[in-house]
């Protein structure tokens, strides 16, 4: 798993794609962190900032994780690496977990690089270090999920291009589910508040740390990384 780790982990960083989609990560976060902090300076900055801020930039992950995942096992096929990788010794979930890792590193490294806006606040006024410290995780598990989500795309096409586009397509409709709301009542709703994932994630940003939502959005990273390694799997036995 380390091997495999390490490998797509150089791959990542030896390309522009990880220093790319980090550079959109943050320039998009600093300027709807300057348009906030500009138009609502003496009103709770902080609470704002992470309050909204994580939320905003959260919409973002819809596009940029997809991207971030989409070579993951579509390369391999597509240039037919694949085969050296399902011949080897290293087992399908060591192989699958080993490319979340790196994938999910990168994700963490993009989010890591935002820390220097709860410096900012620190340092110029008040910082709500309870509201930061739940939102940065709420923010980490959310990704998590959308990563895992990312390697399923990539794992059932060959197509880099496919993979991004059905994985964004698909986030977006997930997204979507909170928009049902307002037309259902009673059961309905709850049913659309426990499937969805931004109304998990809305607690985190809201300071309120539940076992129900870490559980939700941990047994969610599993069940997809879980159907990575049956795809996988699969097709390990078709090829040998």
């Amino acid at each position: 798993m380390l091997s495999v780790y390490k490998k797509e982990l150089r791959t990542y960083f030896y390309s522009p794609l990880a220093y790319v989609l980090s550079g959109i990560f943050v320039l998009v976060f600093g300027i709807y962190f300057l348009t906030q902090t500009m138009s609502k300076a003496g009103q709770g900055i902080a609470q704002i900032v992470f309050g909204g801020q994580l939320f905003f930039a959260s919409f973002w992950l819809v596009m940029l994780i997809p991207i971030l995942t989409m070579r993951v096992f579509a390369e391999e096929r597509k240039n037919g690496t694949e085969v050296l990788l399902m011949t080897s010794p290293i087992s399908v979930p060591q192989i699958v977990i080993g490319k979340f890792l790196a994938a999910f590193t990168v994700f963490l490294t993009m989010t890591a690089l935002t820390a220097i806006f709860p410096i900012i606040i620190s340092i110029s006024g008040d910082l709500v270090i309870s509201n930061t410290l739940s939102s940065y995780l709420g923010f980490v598990l959310l990704g998590a999920s959308f990563v895992a989500f990312g390697l399923f795309t990539s794992s059932i096409t060959e197509s880099q291009i496919i993979a991004a586009v059905l994985g964004t397509v698909t986030l977006f409709f997930i997204l979507l589910i909170d928009q049902l709301k307002t037309l259902v009542s009673g059961i309905f709703l709850k049913i659309i508040n426990q499937l969805s994932l931004y109304e998990h994630y809305k607690q985190f940003v809201q300071s309120v740390i539940s076992l129900k939502d870490i559980v939700f959005f941990v047994s969610l990273t599993g069940m997809f990384l879980v159907l990575v390694m049956i795809v996988i799997e699969k097709r390990r036995w078709s090829q040998g």
